[in-house]
């Protein structure tokens, strides 16, 4: 799922290419793409664009007589910026924003349709959407350190949990506990006031760099790359390739559809965290430091194969 560094780059770009342009017509290739009835999408079209901004991991087109179209990727969502009138792709493609300096097409992989779009009038209805995080690049370590501490959570479900910080995933969670040496399994209310700031210090300085790497990467194009792999990522999407601080193997922790990416050494002391499904079926036999695991895969490597 685009998270805010991708979200901020299309909300820039989107910003530079159809502010004070006109919507001029809206196509629906998908019919459950749209999840409201009133107001009507048809009251957007021919009205000027007022503002496009970012909501979480939301993208808010504002136009004209207070009317905001609220598009959420989800997982498989991109958006793609070609000229005017440009055809929608026959399999993937959902809708076009027909634009007077060009077009907005928003597709998505798969045959799960995921993405929404919703049509909303006024500031209030807009709120709405707001799921309560706070954004961590706009906040003060205060605001931060209250928001992580409202509920005792693991640090990865803090992190991306929408009502306690906002725009944050899977991928740059993995990235920020990474660069603040902390454990995804730690518990956001026995974290020290040292590991707080280390955190908050870490989310600002990991997701501004993104942003702008990002940024020079698209430089006046259209953002069409978007992916939770990146090459440069420490840990992310890494597992089993060597840390870029230590050189030890990148571990993870697998759960649901997602999963944990973490360097042992660098942010449990060297504690291998248990995956669930593994420990279940290992048991006891479970490794529980880097340096046990690290001998029970040399051993394996160095004995013969058993017919």
């Amino acid at each position: 799922m685009p998270e805010l560094p991708d979200v901020a780059l299309y909300v820039e770009r989107l910003t530079a290419l159809t502010g004070g342009q006109t919507l001029e017509r809206v196509r629906l290739a998908s019919p459950f793409l749209l999840r409201t009835v009133t107001p009507g999408l048809s009251e957007a079209e021919g009205k000027h664009v007022a503002r496009v901004r970012r909501l979480g991991k939301r993208i808010v087109i504002s136009v004209e007589g207070d009317l905001h179209l609220i598009i959420h990727l989800m997982i498989a969502g991109r958006l793609h910026w070609r000229t005017a009138q440009a055809a929608l792709p026959k399999k993937v493609g959902l809708a076009a924003f027909d634009f007077s300096s060009g077009t907005l097409l928003l597709t998505e992989a798969g045959s799960k349709r995921r993405a929404s779009l919703h049509v909303v009038r006024g500031e209030a209805a807009l709120a709405e959407f707001d799921r309560g995080g706070v954004e961590v690049l706009e906040v003060s370590l205060e605001s931060f350190r209250a928001a992580l501490r409202r509920e005792n959570h693991t640090l990865k479900r803090a992190l991306t949990d929408p009502t306690l910080l906002s725009g944050i995933g899977n991928a740059y969670s993995d990235e920020i506990l990474h660069r603040a040496r902390l454990s995804p399994a730690a518990l956001t209310g026995k974290l020290t006031e040292r590991e707080v700031e280390a955190l908050f210090d870490a989310a600002r300085a990991t997701l501004s760099e993104w942003v702008e790497r990002l940024r020079g990467e698209t430089g006046d194009g259209f953002p069409e790359k978007v992916t939770a792999f990146r090459d440069g990522m420490a840990v992310h999407g890494r597992y089993g390739k060597p840390c870029p601080a230590c050189g030890s193997p990148v571990q993870r922790i697998v759960y649901a559809a997602n999963e944990a990416n973490y360097c042992a050494r660098c942010q449990t002391g060297g504690k291998l965290l248990a995956d669930r499904a593994l420990s279940r079926l290992l048991k006891g036999d479970w490794p529980r430091t880097l340096e046990e695991l690290e001998e029970r895969l040399s051993s394996q490597l160095g004995s013969p194969e058993k017919s």
